[in-house]
C-alpha cells in the first residue's frame, strides 16, 4: 500500500490490533520468564501487593492484579462495547447479509467448544471452566494474519474481526450470567438509575465527558460492590455513547468555509504578526465545530483504542500469563487436555462446520476471494483464545491455584497450536492462489 492511500476504519483497526498481538506475545513470554526465574516470588508478590484507600465508613483495597482485572479491563470491555455498537449500527454487522456468515461462525465457535468441554471434562470441580473455550483473541489472530502480508484478502480479515466481536459479545453475556457472585440488587438498582440517565441524555444527543467519567466510576463501583463483575459496567456504559454527530458533514463544510473566510479577511485587514481577537474566537469556534461533526462513539473509540491495545492488554498479559513450572508444581493434566481439546478442536469444528452449513443452505455467502480452505484456516486460528480465555479462567478458578495454573497452561498450549497450525494452513492456501 502506498503512503498516499488512505486506510479505511476497518484497516486501521486491523493494523492496530495486529501490533497489539505482537505486544501481547512479547509480554506473555516476559511473564513466563519472570515467573520461572530465581526471583519468581518477587513477580508474584508485585501482583498481590494491596493498593487502595479506606476511611471510617468505606474501604476499597485490592491486590494490584485485581485492579488490573477489575479496573483496567473495564476500560477494555468499554472499548469492546463501543466496537460492538459501531459494528451493529454502521459497520460490518449492520445488515443481515453482512452479519450472517460471522454470526453463524461465532455461534458454532461458542456451542461446539462448550459441548466438547462438558463431554471431555470428568471432574465436577472443574466444570465451571466451560466458558474458557468460547472466545477468540482478535489481537493475536490478526497479528498472525499480518505476518502473512498483503496476500491475505481483506474480506478474510473482516470476517475474522466480525465473528470475533460477536464472540466477545457472547463472552460478555456468559460473564454476566454465569460468573457473578451473590448479587446486591439494591446497588444494581442505583446503577440502573445512573445508566438510565446516561441513556436518556444519549437519546437527546447530549454527550458530556465529565458526566460519563463521573457516572462511569460510580456505576463501576456499584457493580463491584454488588458482586457483579465490574467489567460488565464497561459494556453497559458504551451503549450510552451516541453514534450520531451533532451536525452533518454538509453543515460542517458550510460553517468551515464561513470561518476560514472570516479568518482570511481579518488577516488582510490586519498587519499584526499575531492573531486578532476575532481570529482567536473563530479558531475556538472551529474546534467546537470539529468536535460537533465527529461521532462521540468513534471519537472515544479512536482515542481509547491505542491505550487498550498498547498498554492495557499487554499489562493484563504480564500480570495473568505467568505460570511457575517448579518441581513442586501441581498441574491437573486432565483440565489442561480438556481445555486444549475444547479450544483447539472445538473452535475449529464449530466455526468451520457452522460456516459451511450456513453457506450450503444459502443462509449466508462467502466473502469475495474467500474459499472454504481459507475459512478452515481461520477456524483453526480462532482457537487462539488467550486474553478473554485467561480472563474467564481467572473468574472460574480464582479460589484454586492448581486449577488456575492448569487452565493457563491449557490456554497457552491451545493458543500456540491454533496459531501455528492456522498460520500454516492459510499461508499454504494463499501461496497456491498467488
Amino acid at each position: 500500500m502506498s503512503k498516499n492511500e488512505t486506510l479505511s476504519p476497518i484497516q486501521k483497526f486491523i493494523n492496530a490490533e495486529s501490533f497489539s498481538g505482537i505486544l501481547l506475545f512479547s509480554t506473555t513470554i516476559i511473564a513466563l520468564l519472570f515467573s520461572n526465574l530465581p526471583f519468581h516470588e518477587l513477580y508474584e508478590s508485585i501482583w498481590n501487593y494491596k493498593v487502595g484507600f479506606k476511611s471510617e465508613h468505606f474501604e476499597l483495597v485490592k491486590p494490584l492484579i485485581l485492579w488490573i482485572n477489575d479496573g483496567l479491563m473495564a476500560i477494555f470491555f468499554f472499548l469492546i462495547g463501543l466496537e460492538i455498537k459501531r459494528e451493529i449500527l454502521i459497520g460490518e454487522l449492520n445488515s443481515i447479509k453482512k452479519a450472517s456468515l460471522p454470526f453463524f461462525a461465532a455461534i458454532g465457535g461458542m456451542i461446539v467448544p462448550l459441548v466438547l468441554y462438558i463431554v471431555v471434562n470428568q471432574n465436577p470441580e472443574t466444570e465451571g471452566g466451560w466458558g474458557i473455550s468460547m472466545a477468540t483473541d482478535i489481537a493475536f489472530t490478526l497479528a498472525i494474519l499480518k505476518l502473512l502480508g498483503n496476500r491475505v484478502p481483506l474480506g478474510l480479515k473482516i470476517f475474522l474481526t466480525a465473528f470475533a466481536i460477536i464472540d466477545d459479545l457472547g463472552a460478555v453475556l456468559i460473564i454476566a450470567l454465569f460468573y457473578t457472585q451473590e448479587i446486591g440488587w439494591d446497588l444494581l438498582l442505583y446503577s440502573a438509575a445512573l445508566l438510565a440517565t446516561l441513556y436518556t441524555l444519549s437519546y437527546l444527543k447530549i454527550h458530556s465527558k465529565f458526566l460519563l467519567l463521573t457516572f462511569g466510576f460510580m456505576i463501576w463501583l456499584l457493580f463491584l460492590k454488588a458482586g457483579v463483575h465490574p467489567t460488565i459496567a464497561g459494556i453497559l456504559l458504551a451503549l450510552a455513547i451516541p453514534v450520531r454527530q451533532k451536525i452533518n458533514e454538509y453543515k460542517y463544510v458550510e460553517e468551515l468555509k464561513a470561518i476560514t473566510s472570516r479568518i482570511v479577511d481579518e488577516s488582510n485587514t490586519s498587519n499584526l504578526p499575531t492573531l486578532t481577537e476575532k481570529q482567536i474566537e473563530d479558531i475556538d469556534n472551529l474546534e467546537d465545530l470539529t468536535n460537533s461533526v465527529q461521532s462521540p462513539l468513534q471519537q472515544l473509540e479512536h482515542r481509547l483504542h491505542h491505550w487498550v491495545a498498547y498498554l492495557i492488554m499487554p499489562v493484563f498479559a504480564l500480570a495473568n500469563a505467568g505460570v511457575h513450572f517448579g518441581s513442586n508444581m501441581q498441574i491437573d493434566w486432565d483440565l489442561v487436555s480438556t481445555i486444549i481439546v475444547s479450544l483447539f478442536v472445538g473452535k475449529t469444528l464449530g466455526v468451520f462446520l457452522f460456516s459451511y452449513l450456513s453457506v450450503r443452505f444459502k443462509l449466508a455467502s462467502l466473502p469475495e476471494n474467500i474459499n472454504f480452505k481459507l475459512i478452515f484456516g481461520t477456524a483453526v486460528l480462532s482457537g487462539l483464545g488467550f486474553t478473554m480465555s485467561l480472563f474467564i479462567g481467572g473468574l472460574a478458578f480464582h479460589d484454586n491455584f492448581t486449577y488456575l495454573s492448569s487452565a493457563k497452561v491449557g490456554i497457552i498450549i491451545a493458543s500456540l497450536l491454533s496459531g501455528i497450525v492456522g498460520y500454516i494452513i492459510i499461508r499454504k492456501e494463499i501461496k497456491l492462489k498467488a
